[in-house]
C-alpha cells in the first residue's frame, strides 16, 4: 500500500481543527430574530412623531437660522426668502463694531462672572446647613429655598420690580424707617444689574442645593470618620474629604446654571427692557431687539455668538471642575 494516500500527523490534526473552528465563526456570525426587527420597526414607529416635529421645530429653524446669519435677510424678505444675496461674515463684522452690542456683551459677562460663582457658593452654603445645622422644619426649609425655582420667571421679575419702585416700593418704604433715602433702583445705572444679579441669585439657589444636599448625603461617613480620628478639623474634613467627592454635583450645576445666566433674557426684558442707558442689556435681549427691528441677519448672528460663548463657558468648566482620576 502506497504511503501517499496517508495524512500525515500534522495534516490529520489540521484537518480535524479546521472543521470546528469554521463552524464556530458561522456561530460568531450576527443573526438578527424576526423579533428584534419587529421591535426596532415599532422603536421607530413610535420615535417618528418626536423625529418629525424635532425637525420641524428645532433642526430646521436652527439650520435656516445659520443660513440667515451668512445673507442680507430683513423683515422685507419674507415673501421673496430665495432672493436674499449671501454675505458671508459681513454680518459677523458689522455686529463685532457695533458698539451696543460690545455693551451687551460686557454686561452679560459681568452677570455670568459674578453670579455664577454667588449662586454656587450660596447654594452649597445652604446644602451644608439643610444637611448638618438645621434639625427642626428641614422639610419646610427645602421647600422655602426651592420654591422660587419652580416660580415664573416672569411674575418673579414683576415682584421683585414692584418692590424696588421708588416711591411705593416695600424697600425704599423699609429704607426709609431707618432715614435712608433709597434710590430708584432700576432706573440707576449703578444698581440695575447687581439688583438683577442678586434676583439671578436668590432665585437660582435652589436647584443647586437640592443637588449638592445630595452629593454631600452620598459621601461615605466612614471617610468622614477616618478623618476625624486623624485629627482633622470640621473644616479640613469638608476641604479635603467631602469637597473632592461634590466635583460631579458641582460641575452639573455649574454648567447648567452658566447656560442660564448666558441666555439671561426675561429679567432686564420685564424689569427695564434693557435700560438705563443699555446697562443692564444682555446679549440675547440685543438680539431679539435685532430681530424686533427686522434685522433677521445681525440677530442670527448674534445668536450664534452667543452659541459660541455657552461652548467656550462649558469646556472650560469641564476643564477645571471634572474629575482629575
Amino acid at each position: 500500500m502506497s504511503t501517499n494516500t496517508l495524512p500525515g500527523r500534522g495534516d490529520a490534526g489540521k484537518q480535524n481543527t479546521g472543521q470546528p473552528e469554521r463552524s464556530a465563526d458561522r456561530r460568531r456570525l450576527p443573526f438578527r430574530s424576526p423579533a428584534r426587527g419587529r421591535q426596532a420597526r415599532a422603536a421607530w414607529i413610535l420615535a417618528g412623531p418626536f423625529l418629525v416635529l424635532f425637525a420641524a421645530f428645532m433642526l430646521v429653524p436652527v439650520v435656516w437660522s445659520l443660513l440667515m446669519s451668512l445673507t442680507d435677510t430683513q423683515s422685507a424678505d419674507l415673501r421673496t426668502p430665495f432672493n436674499v444675496s449671501f454675505v458671508g461674515f459681513d454680518n459677523y463684522v458689522r455686529l463685532f463694531q457695533d458698539d451696543q452690542f460690545f455693551t451687551a456683551l460686557r454686561n452679560t459677562a459681568v452677570f455670568v462672572l459674578v453670579a455664577l460663582p454667588l449662586t454656587l457658593a450660596a447654594g452649597l452654603a445652604a446644602a451644608v446647613a439643610l444637611d448638618r445645622g438645621i434639625r427642626r422644619f428641614r422639610a419646610v426649609f427645602r421647600i422655602g429655598f426651592y420654591l422660587p425655582v419652580i416660580t415664573s420667571i416672569v411674575a418673579v421679575a414683576v415682584v421683585w420690580k414692584t418692590l424696588l419702585e421708588p416711591r411705593a416700593g416695600l424697600v425704599n418704604l423699609v429704607l426709609g424707617w431707618f432715614g435712608i433715602d433709597g434710590p430708584a433702583w432700576l432706573a440707576d445705572t449703578r444698581f440695575a444689574l447687581p439688583v438683577m444679579i442678586l434676583m439671578a441669585v436668590w432665585r437660582n439657589l435652589g436647584t443647586v442645593m437640592i443637588i449638592m444636599l445630595a452629593g454631600l448625603q452620598s459621601v461615605p461617613l466612614s471617610l468622614m470618620e477616618a478623618a476625624e480620628l486623624d485629627g482633622a478639623g470640621p473644616w479640613q474634613r469638608f476641604w479635603r474629604v467631602t469637597f473632592p467627592l461634590l466635583r460631579p454635583a458641582l460641575l452639573l450645576t455649574a454648567v447648567t446654571t452658566g447656560i442660564g445666566y448666558l441666555q439671561f433674557f426675561d429679567e432686564p426684558f420685564v424689569m427695564t427692557g434693557g435700560g438705563p442707558l443699555d446697562s443692564t442689556l444682555s446679549a440675547t435681549l440685543y438680539a431679539y431687539k435685532q430681530f424686533g427691528n427686522g434685522n433677521y441677519e445681525m440677530a442670527s448672528a448674534a445668536s450664534y455668538v452667543i452659541f459660541v460663548l455657552i461652548v467656550a463657558l462649558t469646556v472650560l468648566q469641564f476643564r477645571v471642575l471634572r474629575d482629575k482620576d
